[in-house]
């Protein structure tokens, strides 16, 4: 069962979580599984096919849970309100469009924070409203 309380810190090791997993599959620093993928001379090894399986889990696991604790139309909007957010900062001049590198490294933190609020939604809705998510119910 899950605890009854969910403070910052539960939030924050979903969004850590949830960044390890963004990073370790794809950065542009040239240490992530893609592209261990894309450089190796066997692309079947079994521990390249391991570790993308693995990944693919993790990615999975996020995915249902933001969609199904935000829904689509939530998922939508937590994704409008970032690309706002970066309008905004590109706006402003705070984040450049001639910098690749740095605009991916924040759509990949984006990422990470739609998916953790995603993971964490269902605990923050109640903390807010007091009513809890109810989509598995087991009839015996």
């Amino acid at each position: 069962m899950a605890a009854d309380r969910f403070s910052f810190s539960n939030f924050f090791i979903r969004f850590a979580l949830a960044t390890l997993l963004v990073f370790a599959t794809y950065n542009p620093s040239g240490w992530s599984w893609y592209h261990w993928f894309i450089g190796a001379a066997d692309r079947l090894d079994p521990l390249i096919v391991l570790a993308g399986v693995v990944l693919v889990i993790g990615w999975v696991i996020y995915i249902r849970a933001t969609l199904r604790s935000l829904g689509e139309i939530g998922t939508l909007l937590a994704v409008a309100f970032f690309a706002a957010l970066v309008w905004v900062l590109v706006d402003y001049g705070i984040l450049s469009l001639a910098n690749p590198t740095a605009l991916t490294y924040v759509v990949l933190v984006i990422l990470s924070a739609i998916m953790a609020t995603g993971m964490s939604w269902s605990h923050i809705r109640r903390r807010m409203s007091g009513q809890a998510d109810m989509d598995d119910v087991d009839e015996d």
